[in-house]
Parts: C-alpha cells; structure tokens; sequence
C-alpha cells in the first residue's frame, strides 16, 4: 500500500506534480488552500483530488486523522521572512496558520513524513525555531537545505529553504548534516538546459516591453536562447521592473551588446533612447514559459479564466517542482 499524502497550502500544486514527477508509489489525498484562484488552477491539472477550500486553522486534528494519512507536503506563506513582507516572522498573521500545523503536530501520530518548503530567510526566524523543535519533540528525524534548481540541471535561479522529517528508525541513505547542506547528497550536479529549449514561438504582441519600461532598460536581466540562467520569478513579474524576473530576446549578446552601447549615448529613459531599445524586441516570458523553467508538466495548463497577470503572481508562490521531486527521494529513501 502506497503513502496517503496531505498536500497544505497546495497553491496550484506544485507538490502534487513533483509527487507524480517522483515515481514514487502513493497518492495525494487531499489538497488545502483558501485562495480561490489557485484552487481553479489546481482542479482544472488535478481533477480527481479532493480539493479543500477552507483556512487551514479550521481543519481539526479529527478531520485529519479521518484523511488516514502518513505525510504531509507545505509550502506555508513566505511573506513574514521576507523583506517585502518586513520580516515580521512570528508576529505577522501570516505565520497564524502554520503556528497551528506545529502546535498540533503531536496529536497527529500516524504523520510519519514531512517535506517543507519557504524562502531563504526561513532558516533565521523564531517560526523555524519552533518547528525545528516540535519535530524533535516528536521524534523526527530532519535535515534542512538550502537548494537552487540551477545545481539541478534547470536554468533558473530560485534558492529556497527545504525541511524533510520522518520518524522512521532507517538511518538516511546519506550523513546527516546538523548544519544546513548547499546540495543534496547522491544527486549529481547538472549543467542547467539552454533556455531555447523552452521558448515559445508566435508570441502575442502584449508580452513585449513597452515604453515605460524600456526607460528603465539600464536594470534589466537579459536573457538569450542559448542562456543557461534566468533570474528567479516572483509573483510582481511585470509589475515591478527591478529583482522580479528576467526578459527574453531573439538578439544574440553582441547585438544586444552594440544596442545599450549606442543608447547610453542618450540620457537614460529619453525618447531616444527608449527608440534604440525598441529594436531588441524585448519581452517578458510567457506564464508557459515561466511554468517550463519551474519544471512544471508540459500538460500542465492554466484555465482560461485566470488572467496573465493571475498566473504570475500564483507561479510566483509556488514551488520548483524537480528540487521538490528530488527531496521527495531522498524521504523516502531506504
């Protein structure tokens, strides 16, 4: 019989593709998040999973135990440990729902797995503290990482804080590090694909770069086709110019080299040198592609209802699905 799995803060799951992306033998139960966008997203790729709509804090112990399930997989809200967010950790409301899953995590016996996902920063909050010490307090077995999908073989920097716990006896297939580890153990370093493996052709015209933002053109990442990298995605990719994800021309380097040349010979943000730029043909990547770099599914789909702008912000919060996969490995290792 395979692992029942719970998936908290499922988002537009994200887990539940790394799970299948696994081969691992089991099956997500149920899938819990309040935000009702997301929600459609994940019913449209995973119509057969029993999707709850509800806070998290409202889920009991009894209700849970009812799931008959052995793991849970979370990626529990980010903005309390990030700069954005004031890094306001455990006084942020934010953290209320997560604070739950830990105080009641004793009462949950038959949980024997447990696989966490937040952003660096997590690593140095009073929250991690308290989950650290509730797992040790149950006896879990854990180790923390640190991980970028780059060191995976994917072109894309998204450096994120992991937790995996079990209470199994087995000692991991690897030693245990009391510190955080940079790397996952057994996996082999990856040259990351170039990014022309996942470029989409007949782009719609909405997706290039307009006037106000070329006249920032000095900050942005510049990404090509044969580019092994790409800045990480957050959730204000397009709304925010600046540190929110990377831009895409057909251009070789050179070209693009020999362009910001001749516009720097104009005063920054002026209509000439908004002009010169027009001429790379600048723009953003599509959610398809966005989605790609995230190691999503090519199956993977968003409904028609959910806007450009909708598909950002939830891609931004969510997870990159091969680390995850990875991870999932290694707990479940023998």
């Amino acid at each position: 019989m395979g692992h029942r799995i719970l998936e908290l803060y499922s988002g537009i799951g994200g887990m539940h593709c790394a799970w299948n992306d696994s081969g691992l033998d089991g099956k997500i139960v149920a899938a819990i998040d309040i935000n009702t966008v997301a929600n459609k997203v994940y019913r449209i790729n995973f119509s057969d999973t029993v999707l709850i709509c509800k806070n998290i804090q409202s889920l009991t112990v009894p209700e849970i135990k009812k799931l008959a399930v052995d793991t849970i997989l979370m990626s529990p809200p980010c903005q309390p440990f990030t700069r954005n967010g004031k890094f306001l950790d455990d006084s942020d409301p934010r953290t209320n729902s997560f604070l739950y899953i830990i105080n009641i995590l004793e009462e949950l016996e038959n949980i024997e797995y447990i696989l966490m996902e937040n952003v660096k920063g997590f690593e140095c909050s009073t929250v991690r503290n308290l989950f650290i010490n509730k797992l040790k307090e149950c006896k879990f077995h854990y180790q923390e990482f640190l991980l970028c999908p780059s060191k995976f073989g994917v072109p894309n920097s998204r450096l994120r804080y992991y937790c995996i716990a079990r209470k199994t006896p087995s000692p991991w297939s690897f030693k245990c590090d009391n510190e955080l580890m940079s790397a996952l153990p057994l996996c082999p370093k990856l040259e990351p694909f170039p990014l022309q493996d996942i470029i989409v052709e007949d782009i719609d015209d909405t997706f290039y770069l307009n006037d106000k933002v070329l006249k920032w053109g000095k900050v942005l990442d510049i990404c090509y086709k044969d580019s092994r990298r790409s800045c990480c995605f957050t959730k204000a990719y397009t709304h925010y110019v600046d540190g929110t994800g990377s831009v895409f021309t057909e251009k070789s380097q050179d070209e693009v080299k020999s362009c910001y040349s001749e516009a720097n010979l104009f005063e920054l943000g002026s209509k000439e040198y908004i002009h010169k730029l027009q001429e790379l043909k600048l723009r953003y990547f599509t959610p398809k592609e966005v989605s790609a770099l995230m190691m999503f599914p090519k199956e993977y789909s968003f409904p028609n209802s959910i806007t450009v702008k909708q598909c950002y912000r939830l891609l931004g919060n969510s997870v990159n699905v091969r680390v995850i996969g990875e991870l999932l490995k290694i707990l479940f290792s023998k």
